[in-house]
Order: structure tokens, then C-alpha cells, then sequence
């Protein structure tokens, strides 16, 4: 069983941001262990037990350096427990608008861990941060992709996801789990805030993250390069070559640390 952590980042609509989706793959034969671990280092670093570990804020009680310490520490037992990474982002020019973009991110990250589910022939649980969207259509969204799957898809008009057993809510604080997501997902949007907002006193850290996080990509076996399982820009197709040139300049970004993406940014139709 893989266990699927979701949240969004960056969803206040900004023109030149990227809203981010992504979802956390916990192999379940791991999580007690990576549970304990993360246990441990709050009571090592002495992390207050009422204190809701996200990327920020930091426990009142902690230095600057220190809750630095805190997250790489984190990320780096993501690493040592093979968690993966299925990322999506979206610019928000491009975007319809923030629920219906995160409401598209949830359908390709769900689809792209069924996908990683079929390499691993094993079955999968999704959990999603709760939130409320306009019309509050999540929760028959959420029951939609269980008892329909994708809707709509190029080569078919319903796609069953047939290794996902079920689609829950979870929240920072019910479990570790939720924290590394925001930990991953944040040190993601701070590397691309800093590069999109030309951020230049941000690029050092922002680069140091990127390195951080990027074994933690989920990447298909014995490649470098992260597949569309592992980042997907959206859309496929930018027909603008303004916007182009913004996805192309990210891509860019992110290979330079070593987050070479596969997708291929283009203006045609390659599916």
C-alpha cells in the first residue's frame, strides 16, 4: 500500500505565480518507521508537542537557524525514507481561475499515482489537506474520482482509477505525514516565488532547496530525468510565447539543480 499526501501551494491568484499541486507517495512498509524518526527529531530539537509543523510559520520558541534545522532535517529523512513527489503547476495568467486550477491538480495527481501504482503493482489511499472551495464542490469531486475516476480524458470519456482504494481528508497535526507535504510543497513554491518574482536575495537559498528536494521527484526506474508522474507543467499546449518563454525559463531553473523535467514545452499538440 502507497499512501498519497496532497496540498496546494501559491493558490492566491498573482499574475506571474504558479499555483502548485503535488502529492507526497508514503510507502506504507516505511511510514511507522518515517513516523518515529519525525517523533524523534521534534523531542531531539525540543519542537513544542502543540506546534503544527508547516514551511511557516516557525515554533515561537525557535531561531531562524534553527527552524532551518528543522526542515532539513525533514527533508532529508523524505530522502532516507523514499518518499516521491508528483508535482503540477499551473500559471495563474493561464489558469480559469484557483479552485478550478487546484481541482485540476488533484485529477493529475491522482492519475499520475495511479500510474506510479501500476509500476508498483500495488494499491494506493489518497489524502487531501481539506479545504473549501466555492459551491463546496470538492467533496463530489472527491467522490466523483472514486466512484467514476477521470473524466474527459483525450483517448477516453471516463478512466477508471483502478489502484486507488479510496479519497480522504487529512490536516496538519492528525499526522506527520500532512507536515512533510507542506515542508516539500513550500520549499518548492519558495525556489519558484524566488525565480518567477526575480527574487535575487532569495536564488542562494532557493537553489540550496531545489537541491534538497530533488531526489525526491518521482522519477521512472534507471532514468534521470523526472517524467509528467513526476512534474507536469500545465497546459501541455501554451500557445502564447510569452507564457512560453516563462514555462521554458522554469524548466531551465529547476534542470540547473537537478530537476531535469521530460516534458517538453511546445505550442503543438504531442498526445
Amino acid at each position: 500500500m502507497h499512501l498519497l499526501y496532497c496540498d496546494e501551494s501559491n493558490l492566491a491568484e498573482r499574475a506571474g505565480d504558479f499555483l502548485i499541486y503535488g502529492g507526497l507517495m508514503i510507502d506504507s512498509d516505511f511510514a511507522l518507521q518515517l513516523s518515529t524518526r519525525i517523533d524523534e527529531l521534534r523531542a531531539d530539537l525540543g519542537v513544542p508537542r502543540d506546534y503544527r509543523l508547516k514551511f511557516n510559520p516557525g515554533p515561537d520558541n525557535f531561531s531562524h537557524a534553527q527552524f532551518i534545522q528543522l526542515k532539513a532535517s525533514i527533508l532529508a529523512l523524505a530522502v532516507e525514507y523514499d518518499v516521491k513527489l508528483l508535482a503540477y503547476v499551473i500559471l495563474h495568467d493561464i489558469a480559469t481561475n484557483p479552485d478550478t486550477a487546484r481541482r485540476n491538480g488533484i485529477n493529475a495527481v491522482c492519475y499520475h499515482f495511479d500510474l506510479a501504482l501500476n509500476r508498483t503493482k500495488s494499491p494506493g489511499l489518497v489524502l487531501i489537506d481539506r479545504f473549501n472551495d466555492e459551491g463546496n464542490e470538492i467533496d463530489a469531486h472527491l467522490r466523483e474520482k472514486f466512484m467514476v475516476g477521470l473524466k474527459g480524458m483525450p483517448y477516453a470519456e471516463e478512466m477508471r482509477l483502478q489502484r486507488i482504494v479510496g479519497f480522504h481528508y487529512s490536516s496538519i497535526g492528525q499526522s506527520h505525514f500532512p507536515s512533510v507535504t507542506d515542508v516539500v510543497l513550500g520549499s518548492l513554491r519558495f525556489a519558484i516565488n524566488a525565480y518567477t518574482r526575480n527574487q535575487e536575495q532569495n536564488l542562494d537559498t532557493a537553489n540550496e532547496l531545489l537541491r534538497s528536494i530533488a531526489p525526491i521527484f518521482w522519477r521512472e526506474a534507471g532514468k534521470d530525468q523526472v517524467s509528467e508522474i513526476g512534474f507536469l507543467f500545465s497546459p501541455k499546449i501554451i500557445k502564447a510565447e510569452k507564457y512560453r518563454e516563462i514555462y521554458e525559463g522554469l524548466k531551465n531553473f529547476l534542470g540547473a539543480q537537478g530537476i531535469e523535467t521530460a516534458q517538453i514545452i511546445t505550442d503543438e499538440r504531442t498526445y
